[in-house]
């Protein structure tokens, strides 16, 4: 009996150690995740200054703003791109990580990276593109108006209400951000907290 419990007792030991190590290589792995996004976000925002220099006043100056990093893929009829960023309300201060994925129809062939730099105009547009409540309706619009004041986010074009988006591809600024049948998520893993 006594054998018994002491192997039982030695089998819960290394039941425990072995959780505790998982959940310390899960939160590491979470960890340089963040990380990893924190340093796509800076490249993508310093990439739009570089080709769009009164962008950082328009991003400093909004509610918020959001980056998200895809690579999209065009194989015959049918086109994907996913992708991950992060969501940084400028009034409040909260980080939300994001998630990107899109599905598409049309005849194409090919790869590309690009970064999509969102600029948010309300609290509302920020709860629903947090939230993934977001309908995005593109524009080719070079310069679209933000609908209140009668100004302009030069080099944008109008994502939804309230939201506006760049596109940089390696090539700079494209004067038509291509969004449509995107779903744009908060990442439940990297938004625990």
């Amino acid at each position: 009996m006594k054998k018994m419990f002491t192997l039982l007792m030695a089998a819960l030991l290394v039941c425990l150690m072995t959780a505790t190590s998982f959940a310390a290589t899960s939160q590491e792995k979470i960890d340089k995740e963040r990380a990893e996004i924190d340093n796509l976000s800076v490249k993508a925002l310093h990439n739009l200054y570089e080709k769009v220099p009164s962008a950082e006043n328009v991003i400093n100056n909004c509610y918020a703003y959001a980056t998200l990093s895809n690579t999209g893929m065009k194989l015959g009829l049918f086109g994907d791109a996913h992708g991950r960023g992060l969501a940084v309300n400028n009034t409040t201060g909260e980080k939300v990580y994001m998630r990107m994925k899109e599905l598409g129809l049309g005849i194409g062939l090919g790869i590309k990276e690009y970064d999509l730099i969102f600029v948010i105009g309300t609290e509302q547009a920020w709860k629903a593109f947090i939230s993934g409540d977001i309908k995005f309706a593109s524009s080719a619009d070079a310069s679209a108006s933000d609908g209140q004041a009668g100004g302009a986010v030069e080099g944008a074009s109008i994502a939804a209400n309230g939201i506006w988006v760049y596109q940089m591809t390696k090539k700079g600024l494209s004067l038509d951000a291509s969004i449509k049948g995107t779903k744009i998520y908060a990442d439940k893993k990297l938004n625990k907290r």
